[in-house]
């Protein structure tokens, strides 16, 4: 059997230096896109390294031992990604999520944190509030960081986790990682008040969708209702993954499924923007959060209200998860011209401003067929 080859475009270097206004008007927090859609999250990647290959991200074959990483130097610094974070905030973001890559990878990740738990009112937050700081994980190296993260002001954690059969995910993880260990870290995210607690796992017909149902029962009863478990539909985020149609098992289905064992019932969103249709249980066991959700870009679109913007790891910005060209805001920060805050948040502006973005609305027309060629991958931008 011929070896299966699966192209890589280098966004790295794929994108472009914002322009920066003449005279920078301040934020007001206000802004919004062609769409009228805010910015109110900011997904900052802290690493393009993980130590999983899941083949829905990063597939073995594509990033062995030949790829090449970005060097430290070529990363945003600590204090560049807190500096961006405050004028980010200036326009209306309330929410970080630090990403990756596997963002515990990053060194001194709790030192990040700490700054970014900083930021208040008088540095940048509309409301006065602090931002609500979040982190998504493959957990195998929570259970040992998980105190550290929240003493340094951490909220809560995503987990992905797409199997509890241990052979399945191992297979699915690609690197022989037990299921057990992961178990583990939401334990010691739970017990040090990481939460509520989110576990995503990524659906592939074939692959895994026979644990959805064991996956319902296990986080219905256990975790002190601590724990919500949402299910993703797979997607064609970038091109390595060798994404088909016919490996999506829709959202609708997942529901149906849990439905025949444990009745369901429809809940309202908990925000404007939220990714996850929310499904309570009917008769709820003791101690459980009585909730499911569903993420559904590939079926039901919800680019109408989507407020997130992405940074990558070195400091590109990336208006949608299906992008396919970032916006160079690094180059600002390290310009000997020393630009002004003020001015590297007008440029920010200005980019959000411009935005039109809604892949997964035109998925299947010839638009969306003409962006599906170039797309940047999930392991770049975080997803």
């Amino acid at each position: 059997m011929a070896e299966r080859s699966i192209p890589l475009i280098d966004h790295r270097q794929h994108s472009a230096r914002p322009a920066v206004p003449l005279n920078a008007a301040a934020p007001d927090g206000l802004l919004a896109d062609r769409r009228g859609r805010p910015l109110r999250d900011l997904r900052i990647s802290v690493t393009d390294r993980c130590n999983f290959r899941c083949s829905y991200c990063m597939p073995k074959e594509v990033f062995d031992k030949e790829h090449r990483f970005l060097p430290h130097s070529e990363l945003l610094s600590f204090e560049e990604i807190t500096r961006l974070a405050r004028l980010f905030t200036l326009h209306g973001v309330k929410k970080l999520r630090l990403t990756g890559g596997e963002p515990l990878l990053r060194k001194g990740l709790e030192h990040l944190i700490e700054q970014l738990a900083a930021i208040r009112a008088d540095d940048g937050t509309p409301d006065g509030e602090p931002l609500d700081i979040t982190l998504t994980t493959n957990a195998s190296l929570l259970a040992r960081k998980a105190a550290a993260l929240k003493a340094a002001g951490l909220k809560r954690v995503t987990v992905s986790l797409d199997a509890l059969d241990d052979a399945v995910f191992r297979r699915m993880n690609d690197v022989d990682f037990p299921v057990a260990d992961v178990l583990a870290g939401i334990e010691a995210a739970v017990a040090v008040g990481l939460s509520p607690i989110k576990v995503n796992m990524v659906v592939k017909r074939g692959v895994n969708d026979q644990e959805i149902v064991p996956m319902a029962r296990f986080f219905r009863e256990n975790f002190g209702g601590k724990v919500v478990l949402r299910f993703i539909e797979y997607m064609d985020v970038g091109i390595t993954n060798g994404w088909r149609m016919d490996e999506v098992l829709p959202s609708a289905q997942v529901v149906e499924r849990i439905h025949q064992v444990f009745p369901l019932r429809a809940l309202e969103p908990t925000q404007v923007g939220e990714t996850a249709e929310r499904w309570g249980y009917v008769d709820k066991v003791a101690g459980s959060h009585g909730e499911i959700g569903v993420i559904s870009s590939v079926t039901n679109a919800f680019c109408g209200d989507c407020n997130r913007a992405r940074l990558s790891t070195e400091g590109k910005l990336y208006l949608c998860l299906f992008a396919s060209r970032g916006h160079d805001l690094r180059s600002l920060l390290r310009d000997p011209a020393n630009y002004t805050d003020a001015q590297v948040a007008s440029a920010i502006g200005l980019v959000w401003q411009d935005r039109d973005d809604r892949y997964s609305e035109l998925r299947g027309s010839a638009a969306g067929d003409a962006a599906a060629s170039a797309k940047v991958e999930m392991s770049y931008i975080g997803g």
